[in-house]
């Protein structure tokens, strides 16, 4: 019989990637290990809020996996801010769901905390055991954004009880890990640090000079690549000021590109963000040297990352961060903050720099080393290509996640087992998931 998961993403939908808006981390991660599990022989149910009327309620996205649409509020787009009012609803409409079609599953593993919320009540009506990948922790946001941080207070409430309840916790980096414990008390013995992962078929070293020709960007140009989401958290501000200090050093031919946004334009009007930083470069004088991209497709970011000399993402804090990891795939240096999940990522001085986040001169003396020494640069990218390569692709993460399925269904197995008389033999094939 083959194993059977289900996913709970209530915003994030692995369909987004085919060209919606929403298309952070938490969306690759759930469609790159739903990917790799079908391939170990899984089957992976992906439920997510129906938002969308010409959605179908089911969709077959790949062998193994489906998309299931789960009713909650108006089936229109809302921010993610505002979804957790939903979530009651959620939980009831996907317990009718389950027990319309009599799934039955080994475990749940839920994305986020809205998700760990429904997935507390379908281990109440169902005593279905859960996983959680939190992706980002409230606490920690609002430590951060403060009064910026949209979600409500209750959140954290929500989070302490999810983290008593649930049967595993996946951390993805030692921050992560250390953050549950101090800061929500979590049980250590509960959580196994899996980090997130990228492709190698869709991310490896390309012809430099062949992307920057591609993308009509000039061959003798450096290329400093910043992508990622048009927020202010992610520092892009921070890379901005550095190159204004850099181009006041250095005499050089340096382009930075900044790649993200909601529209294929560099809008002002539908991504804010990019006029903040339209203003910054210009204060700066470096407006002619900064070219916003807008968003781009997954299928073209190779590309950019390909005709980069330097990749840079300095966020104030990052949960992981996958943007290096797909950077340093192409063989490209990177200099990231020293937080959260960059910090576990890039290898300090092997495969790039690390950096603090708001300290605009260290990364742009971090930058000139690398633009100045051909030789270092190329030590670096081969640094990064060895290691995602070694430790962090998405087969080698799955793995690492179906293992701690195993042991997850195993301890369950045992807590349901009448101790007194289960036959030693009978209980070691309980165990096997």
């Amino acid at each position: 019989m083959k194993r059977k998961i289900a996913f709970i993403s209530e915003h994030a939908s692995p369909l987004a990637l085919l060209g919606g808006i929403d298309s952070g981390g938490q969306n690759i991660y759930v469609d790159r290990v739903a990917r790799h599990l079908s391939k170990m022989g899984y089957e992976v149910d992906i439920y997510t809020r129906w938002d969308d009327p010409a959605k179908e309620r089911i969709v077959r996205y790949l062998p193994g996996v489906r998309v299931i649409h789960v009713p909650a509020g108006p089936r229109r787009f809302i921010p993610k801010e505002n979804l957790f009012e939903l979530m009651e609803g959620f939980a009831a409409n996907m317990v009718s769901a389950i027990k319309a079609e009599g799934l039955q599953y080994d475990l749940a593993h839920v994305h986020f905390w809205m998700s760990g919320y429904v997935a507390l009540r379908l281990k109440q009506l169902l005593s279905l055991p859960f996983i959680i990948t939190f992706h980002a922790l409230g606490k920690v946001r609002r430590m951060f954004q403060g009064s910026a941080d949209g979600f409500p207070d209750s959140r954290f409430a929500v989070e302490e009880e999810i983290v008593r309840e649930a049967d595993g916790i996946i951390a993805e980096c030692p921050q992560d890990k250390e953050d549950l414990m101090i800061l929500y008390y979590a049980d250590e013995e509960k959580i196994k640090v899996i980090p997130c992962g990228f492709d190698p078929s869709e991310f490896h070293p390309m012809n430099k000079k062949a992307c920057k020709l591609k993308l009509g960007l000039d061959p003798d140009e450096k290329i400093i690549l910043q992508l990622g989401r048009m927020v202010p958290r992610k520092g892009v501000e921070n890379v901005i000021r550095s190159l204004g200090m850099l181009l006041r050093k250095r005499e050089i031919k340096v382009r930075l590109l900044v790649v993200g946004g909601e529209s294929y334009t560099p809008d002002p009007v539908t991504t804010p963000e990019i006029g903040r930083l339209q203003q910054i470069a210009e204060a700066e004088n470096v407006m002619g040297n900064v070219t916003f991209t807008g968003r781009r497709d997954r299928k073209h970011l190779k590309y950019f990352y390909n005709a980069a000399d330097i990749f840079v993402s300095t966020p104030w804090y990052e949960p992981f961060g996958i943007t290096p990891l797909e950077a340093m795939a192409c063989g490209v240096p990177v200099i990231g903050a020293n937080v959260g999940g960059i910090k576990y990522s890039v290898s300090h001085t092997r495969t790039g720099f690390l950096v603090p986040a708001h300290e605009p001169e260290i990364l742009c003396q971090r930058m000139l080393e690398i633009l100045s020494s051909e030789e270092l640069a190329k030590e670096l990218g081969y640094g990064g290509i060895t290691r995602v390569n070694n430790s962090f692709t998405w087969e080698i993460v799955t793995k690492s996640v179906s293992r701690f399925y195993q042991e997850i269904a195993g301890e369950t197995n045992r807590q349901k087992l009448p101790q007194k008389e289960a036959d030693p033999i009978n209980v070691a094939d309980e165990l096997i998931l």
